[in-house]
């Protein structure tokens, strides 16, 4: 997701063995390769309007997996954890992972222990039947130097192990700044995949929007074989408008080359679960797109 995204969560708020430590009846009624699913911000508008219906529409499409992107005040798109639970459940859809941000506030430096807050942000996670629960930001502050930086690292490995404990891993999801910032004069993607233990922590790999940071996709599967078990995939073309130099558009009409991504990230980056977002949509409605870039992916042999 992009900086937009970030504003938005803001605003309402590994290594093939690692995918091996996950159940098998999460796999289940799929093909051999894995999981599809759809992150709902890609039809957020249609959600903050109307969120049954709208999955409702989701599960007709065919996705059988969701990820959410608004987790407020205790509550998924306005409903408790229970209920929202059990609304997927009525519709066959399942909550595979959900973006939720982990900010400095939710770590007590004092205690050296996480924030009640956060802690019930995991405990919802597990009633919904999440598998992951990935932090798809992270603040300016965060990464200012190099040992700060390396601390909140830590930090995601720590809280790894408190997702762990729930029968869920940690993950974090990148924008493009991971791509173009650097601190002692290395890119903070590099510095990332260093720190956390793969075992306990997750990176859901975004494969468009690392462009806006001047990375390829590609070569970054190529670089960190075996460590993307949860893969984002998106496509992205040149923008129309905005600040960014690209924006997300249907799956294979794009410059990431996303089926070879895909593909390649099948074969030697682990993965098993791939989540399509599309977050611009060149005048079509966001339903139209989602259903078009499932249809692809199928096609595609996922």
């Amino acid at each position: 997701m992009k900086t937009s995204r970030r504003t938005f969560i803001k605003s309402g708020a590994a290594a093939l063995a690692a995918t091996a430590l996950l159940p098998k009846s999460v796999f289940a009624s799929v093909n051999a390769k894995g999981i599809v699913g759809v992150q709902l911000y890609s039809v957020r508008d249609d959600m903050a309007k109307d969120p049954l219906g709208s999955l409702k529409q989701v599960a007709k499409m065919g996705y059988q997996y969701v990820e959410h992107a608004n987790y407020v005040n205790r509550k998924f798109y306005g409903y408790a954890p229970a209920e929202f639970r059990k609304v997927l459940d009525d519709l066959g859809l399942k909550m595979i992972s959900g973006h939720t941000v982990m900010g400095k506030e939710h770590w007590d430096e004092v205690k050296k222990d996480f924030a009640d807050s956060w802690k019930r942000t995991i405990d919802d996670a597990a009633v919904l039947g999440q598998k992951y629960v990935v932090s798809p930001s992270m603040d300016d502050s965060m990464r200012k130097n190099y040992s700060d930086f390396k601390h909140y690292m830590d930090i995601f490995n720590k809280c790894g192990e408190l997702c762990k404990a729930r029968g869920m891993k940690f993950g974090y999801h990148n924008h493009d700044f991971e791509f173009s910032e650097k601190l002692n004069n290395e890119k903070l993607f590099d510095i990332i995949m260093k720190s956390i233990n793969p075992k306990l922590v997750v990176i859901q790999l975004d494969i468009g929007n690392m462009y806006n940071g001047g990375a390829v996709a590609l070569d970054v599967v190529n670089q960190y074989p075996g460590r993307f078990e949860n893969l984002h995939v998106k496509d992205e073309i040149l923008a129309k408008s905005g600040s960014e130099k690209y924006e997300s558009t249907i799956i294979g009409e794009g410059i990431v080359k996303a089926k070879e991504v895909v593909d390649l990230a099948t074969r030697i980056g682990g993965t098993k679960v791939y989540i399509i977002e599309q977050e611009s949509y060149q005048g079509k409605t966001p339903m139209e797109c989602i259903q078009k870039d499932l249809q692809i992916i199928k096609q595609w042999g996922y």
